[in-house]
């Protein structure tokens, strides 16, 4: 029996006459008087494999009474040159089975453009449309080159867990994990909710990012980074929001803000250098379908030195922009979107990084300038979509820590063992995160975050 094939490998590099075996779903049927047409893709590829099913076919008649768009089949054949306009091969069918049938009476994937929001209700079949395919093939691709970048440069993979006692960025936005009865949960003396008879014995959450741990890590093996799921109950229906997502981090010590953001630069440029490389069809699909801009874009981040700007200098442009902004410029409030998409789109034209922001509005590791108002922060801003990686130097001397923690009101006692990391052999260093799907977002001009990532989670949002 000849080995099945993967379709993207037979439009690469199939040759006539080989004798192959297919198995996937059928996009389109049409019938003909005395053979049919049958376009099948297995995912692995944007295009589909075009079959054709003479009548010689065994129980063609009754096989192709089952064939239909959605149904999931296997055809052996052979190779032959395709007459047909963009392709090399087609499939001349020896043999068919239909595995599973798709009545087209309810399939609601037929021949025709649907709506990302239609699309997003149907989340179980939305990944065999060329979109959303494409979108997960590309995302694929980028993890793929965030640990290659990583593994490279020999970094060590850390898995940081998802369960954390520690909130990281001190905004609160943290779902509660509990093993507790919701109908009898016990209280303090004080009516509040009493974690010590908790399954931790403690309050405990859904991690915010895995960056402390990571700190943990880089103080034994010098350069870690990780990926994996971060959460923020964070109640924003919008295009820009989830509340599951994934976090990469990386955590290098012995390193300053200059080396935080020469990284977070050439690993950008790896990424879409490697997506480039490697999704071709799928990123001229992008080009083409979604945001003609996408192509450029990618060629931006790739030959293009990234603009660096302090953030009072950042300010100074934006209040002599000769444009009007909805949110208000002035120094010691964070930038916006509008604000961050100005930088890098209309006045520097290219990814701009943003250091030294203002310390009231930034987390309490970053560590302190000789100022005592600024930080060493550093956000990268690209066009059309503003901030994706934001990082800083932390903070390492022990006693400047301290009183950062308590100046933004949490308990010093949560953080005896981060605080620990500065009692015991600190040294500078530094790091950064990168929203993922933010990221596949910019690499695929695709507009709503819920349709980068497979089962998004959003308020009143949780299918499967």
């Amino acid at each position: 029996m000849p080995t099945t094939r993967r379709i993207v490998d037979l439009l690469r590099h199939g040759q006539p006459d080989e004798t192959v075996t297919i198995q996937g779903w059928v996009r389109t049927k049409r019938e003909q008087k005395e053979f049919s047409f049958v376009e099948v893709n297995d995912g692995s590829s944007l295009a589909g494999l075009q079959v054709v099913i003479n009548q010689d076919v065994p129980e063609y008649a009754e096989t192709m009474k089952r064939v239909s768009t959605g149904a999931s089949v296997e055809i052996a054949g052979v190779l032959v040159e395709s007459p047909a306009k963009g392709q090399r091969v087609e499939l001349k069918a020896a043999s068919i089975a239909v595995y599973g049938e798709a009545d087209p009476e309810t399939y609601p994937l037929q021949k025709k453009r649907h709506s990302f929001e239609f699309l997003r209700d149907i989340g179980h079949l939305r990944s065999r449309t060329n979109t959303l395919s494409a979108v997960f093939r590309v995302r694929n691709a980028a993890s793929t080159a965030i640990h290659q970048f990583f593994q490279e440069r020999g970094f060590l993979w850390v898995h940081t867990p998802i369960i954390s006692a520690s909130d990281c960025e001190g905004a609160g936005e943290m779902f509660t994990v509990t093993g507790f009865d919701l109908k009898k949960v016990p209280l303090t003396a004080e009516q509040s909710v009493d974690f010590s008879q908790d399954f931790f014995g403690k309050h405990a959450y859904l991690t915010v990012s895995g960056q402390l741990e990571a700190e943990i890590m880089a103080m034994a093996f010098s350069n870690v980074y990780t990926f994996g799921p971060t959460f923020r109950a964070e109640n924003s229906n919008t295009s820009r929001h989830l509340a599951e997502f994934w976090m990469v981090e990386p955590e290098m010590a012995f390193c300053d803000l200059d080396g935080d953001m020469d990284l977070a630069e050439a690993f950008l440029k790896y990424i879409f250098k490697y997506v480039l490389e490697t999704c071709p069809e799928d990123m001229e699909f992008f080009n083409q379908r979604i945001d003609h801009s996408v192509l450029a874009t990618a060629d931006n981040i790739i030959t293009n030195e990234f603009a660096r700007v302090t953030y009072t200098e950042a300010i100074a442009l934006l209040e002599k922009a000769s444009k009007s902004f909805e949110y208000p410029v002035e120094w010691g409030l964070d930038l916006q979107s509008e604000h961050e998409r100005y930088l890098a789109e209309e006045h520097f034209k290219k990814p701009t990084i943003v250091t030294d922001y203002p310390a009231k509005i930034k987390a309490f590791y970053m560590r302190l300038n000789d100022d005592e108002n600024t930080v060493r922060a550093m956000d990268i801003l690209a066009p059309k979509i503003g901030e994706i990686i934001g990082g800083s130097q932390r903070e390492e001397r022990l006693d400047v820590l301290e009183r950062r923690i308590q100046e933004q009101g949490l308990d010093l006692a949560e953080y005896w063992w981060y605080l620990d990391l500065r009692r015991y052999g600190t040294v500078p260093h530094a790091g950064f995160g990168l929203g993922f799907e933010r990221l596949v977002q910019f690499l695929t001009g695709m507009s709503n975050i819920r349709d980068v990532i497979p089962f998004p989670r959003a308020p009143l949002d949780v299918e499967f």
